[in-house]
């Protein structure tokens, strides 16, 4: 697929932005502050319907104004369309294809494909399980538009068990309450295992698919000789033991979604007591890891700046990989602020990574930045004022 234009009102530091774009790589140059990058996170806005530096959509409404709006034209598929969404602090989106309302936003999902690269992406590596759980889920979600529904329906059933969970210290007072408590979760517990399942699954299923990506991208750009992997870690027992039980010889588990509810609703009554006197639940893959592994150790905590950088950039690559084979297409490639922040050696390696895909557009501050057998690409300067078309 090829963006075609962008156009932006009242989003972030912008009044108004408009730009056109080309096959090949288009670079927006500018300097810090110019609003560069919101212009890349509004178009990954129109890939994942959601931001990836907040998550709250109010943010993203240019301040003092009450809409902000979002348009694209995309070719997909050898046709043309219009994309567009209306953002309204403390509402939720809404979302139009060729001027038709979608009933859902969530039915955009899948029409724009974008892999972004920002430094924000160094969190990967270093912070907490709830980011690389989110970076599974998207590429997911990339793959299988439709699968947005299953997260929905999970991340409901898990808000009400939260829910029901918080009023039971004092539910465990009366045994009355108590008992009504339970059956009440009982219902709950058993449409959560299945979705529990279904989410377990497509991870497993997503992490199978990238791991052969991952290791060709990371041995392009990194020169250490060592091996980098993906191990999903569960945080239950039942479903821990399950995986362990059913790995092939790649490290990889195999399991049916009927052996994992069931697994699940092992895990919920045995933690069923735990989780009455702390309030909160315990079950679940929202509770679950994935371990990123360079050579024998784990990335976190073993490796070094450049390292990290070598396998935050594999593992970004390796989306582009997953999608380009899944949609037998290219996903928009935009890399954000990211030469700035590399070595020399990485940078080149990174420019000859690139080279064939159909559409990448690279923000900078310097133009210098960008390697040389990148530079007779396109040029496009993002100005300062709130108003801009390029």
């Amino acid at each position: 697929m090829r963006l075609l234009a962008i156009s932006l009102d009242d989003y972030r530091s912008w009044h108004h932005f408009t730009a056109e774009f080309e096959s090949g790589v288009t670079v927006l140059v500018g300097r810090n502050g110019v609003g560069k990058t919101n212009i890349a996170e509004a178009i990954v806005y129109l890939s994942r319907l959601g931001s990836h530096r907040v998550t709250n959509d109010s943010a993203l409404v240019r301040s003092g104004c009450l809409q902000a709006n979002i348009r694209a034209r995309a070719r997909v598929e050898e046709r043309d369309i219009t994309a567009e969404v209306i953002l309204t602090a403390g509402k939720a989106s809404v979302a139009s294809v060729n001027g038709n309302k979608l009933t859902r936003s969530r039915e955009l999902l899948g029409l724009v494909r974008v892999v972004l690269f920002s430094p924000e992406d160094l969190d990967l590596v270093r912070r907490d399980p709830a980011v690389r759980r989110a970076f599974v889920d998207e590429l997911l979600v990339a793959r299988y538009p439709r699968f947005a529904s299953v997260m929905a329906d999970f991340s409901r059933a898990l808000k009400q068990r939260a829910s029901l969970l918080k009023s039971s210290p004092s539910a465990m007072k009366q045994q009355s309450s108590r008992e009504s408590l339970e059956t009440t979760l009982d219902v709950w517990d058993v449409q959560f295992a299945p979705l529990a399942a279904r989410m377990l699954l497509g991870r497993l299923d997503t992490l199978r698919v990238m791991q052969g990506h991952l290791e060709t991208r990371h041995a392009q750009i990194s020169d250490s000789g060592k091996n980098c992997s993906l191990v999903y870690e569960a945080y239950n027992s039942h479903i821990g033991k399950l995986l362990a039980d059913n790995l092939d010889e790649y490290g990889t588990a195999h399991v049916s979604e009927a052996a994992a509810t069931q697994a699940y609703l092992a895990d919920l009554a045995e933690r069923r007591g735990d989780e009455l006197r702390r309030g909160v639940g315990l079950v679940g893959p929202q509770r679950d890891d994935v371990t990123i592994m360079l050579g024998e150790h784990p990335a976190k905590g073993y490796a070094s700046h450049g390292e990290m950088w070598s396998v935050v950039l594999a593992m970004k690559l390796g989306c582009f990989d997953v999608l380009r084979e899944h949609h037998r297409d290219d996903p928009v490639l935009i890399l954000d602020d990211v030469f700035a922040e590399l070595d020399v050696i990485r940078r080149e390696r990174l420019a000859g990574a690139i080279e064939g895909v159909e559409q990448v557009i690279i923000t900078v501050a310097v133009a210098d930045d960008v390697p040389r057998q990148l530079a007779s690409v396109s040029l496009a300067i993002a100005r300062e004022g709130g108003e801009a078309d390029v």
